[in-house]
C-alpha cells in the first residue's frame, strides 16, 4: 500500500481560475489542469526567483518532489501554449497557510473573513456570497 501523499503548502490561491487561448474560440478549446501546487511551484521558481531549495522549504516538501512537480507544470504550460489549450487551475493535494475566500460577483481574494470589505460595485450580503477556497 502506497503511503498517503502529504499536503502541499500555498501561500495565497491564484488570483484567476486559469487562462484562454487568444485567437480560438473558447468553445472548440480542450482544457488542461494545472493543480495548485503544480502552479504554486511554477510561481515561487519562475516568478519569485526561489531556488528549488527555497521553494520547496515554502511549500513544506522535500526538493526532489518538488522538481517533480515544477517539472510537470512546465510541460502543461508548454503543451497548452503549443497546442493552444485553456489551462485550468484546480485541484491537488494542498492546504493554505491561512483561511482564504473569494466573493462570486467580482472574484476578489479575501485573506480571512475578518478582512473583509464589501466592493463598491458589488452587492455581497453577509458571508453567503464568499466561496470559501479551503475546502
Amino acid at each position: 500500500m502506497p503511503r498517503p501523499v502529504r499536503n502541499r503548502k500555498i501561500c495565497n490561491p491564484p488570483k484567476m481560475n486559469g487562462f484562454k487561448p487568444f485567437g480560438m474560440p473558447l468553445c472548440k478549446a480542450k482544457s488542461i489542469e494545472l493543480q495548485y501546487d503544480e502552479f504554486e511551484g511554477f510561481k515561487l521558481v519562475e516568478y519569485e526567483n526561489l531556488s528549488q531549495d527555497e521553494a520547496a522549504l515554502k511549500m513544506d516538501i522535500s526538493r526532489p518532489t518538488l522538481t517533480r512537480i515544477y517539472n510537470s507544470a512546465l510541460k502543461k504550460i508548454a503543451k497548452a501554449f503549443v497546442e493552444g489549450l485553456v489551462i485550468e487551475i484546480d485541484g491537488g493535494n494542498i492546504e493554505f497557510d491561512k483561511e482564504w475566500y473569494k466573493c462570486s460577483k467580482c472574484f476578489k481574494l479575501i485573506e480571512g473573513l475578518e478582512n473583509h470589505i464589501k466592493c463598491k460595485n458589488c452587492t455581497v450580503f453577509g458571508n453567503e456570497e464568499l466561496l470559501n477556497l479551503n475546502k
